[in-house]
């Protein structure tokens, strides 16, 4: 199972907590995906309110670690503020960290993530940064103190899964030793799967179970996918090939 910033969690499935039809339906999801981790958006929770306090004990009864979010901040300045606020409200040194930086693709500004993840890390947070594939800023992301890094399959809610194969592999391999989750565009349970088969110790998303027809099936299969793609992987998957290589010998073959 993963390791992140020293704690071990149970799970390679990570769920957030937003767009569910019902409170129900998102705690009957996080039973049925056995999820070890929920992200939780600070700005559409207040702790000061009842709605907010009504939701942040939903939160804390799903028995789960909780990863708040710096979701719809532009600017590093906003999202340590942001970090802050939920620090206090979560009780959790943990941030997943998001500056945006284009509102049609919601693609991270590299610049102000390296800003802000360097003054979190400052202040005692334990930053896990949604990121791109560049491995460029993966290394920079590194050198401001965080020692998790969420590089996106896809730009959040499309569900198109991993459209930069190379880019991944390249992550991946490029920095073996750096725990990794892919967060953001993940449609199909398969798509997860394939992930953690190339290596990725985790995986995040939201949309492709929250807007699904049945949250609480999806959440499963996702489920299963990253336990199916986890044991392929430590299988040691064979190498393919251009050429066809028959599986039956030809030795012993009748004689006609």
């Amino acid at each position: 199972m993963p390791v992140f910033y020293g704690t071990d969690v149970p799970s390679r499935l990570m769920l957030g907590t937003a767009q569910y039809p019902s409170p129900a339906i998102l705690a009957e999801a996080f039973r049925r995906s056995g999820a070890g981790i929920a992200t939780v958006s600070v700005r559409r929770e207040a702790g000061g309110e009842s709605t907010g306090a009504g939701f942040w004990t939903l939160v804390r009864d799903l028995g789960v670690h909780v990863l708040p979010n710096t979701a719809g901040c532009h600017s590093a300045r906003e999202a340590v503020t942001t970090a802050e606020m939920a620090r206090e409200l979560f009780e959790t040194d943990w941030i997943k960290l998001e500056v945006i930086g284009h509102a049609d693709t919601l693609q991270p500004d590299p610049f102000g993530l390296v800003e802000a993840a360097a003054a979190l890390t400052k202040k005692g947070f334990k930053v896990f940064p949604y990121t791109t594939e560049d491995l460029v800023l993966a290394e920079r992301l590194l050198d401001a103190g965080c020692e998790v890094l969420m590089p996106w399959g896809a730009p959040i809610g499309t569900g198109l899964g991993l459209t930069n194969i190379y880019g991944l592999r390249t992550l991946r391999a490029q920095l073996p030793d750096v725990p990794m989750v892919i967060d953001a565009g993940l449609g199909l349970p398969s798509q997860a799967a394939q992930a953690i088969e190339m290596g990725f110790d985790a995986v995040l998303l939201n949309t492709a179970v929250a807007r699904s027809g049945d949250p609480a099936g999806m959440a499963e299969g996702f489920a299963r996918a990253v336990e199916a793609g986890r044991l392929a992987f430590d299988a040691d998957p064979m190498e393919p090939r251009d050429m066809a290589a028959p599986s039956t010998p030809i030795l012993g073959k009748a004689i006609l």
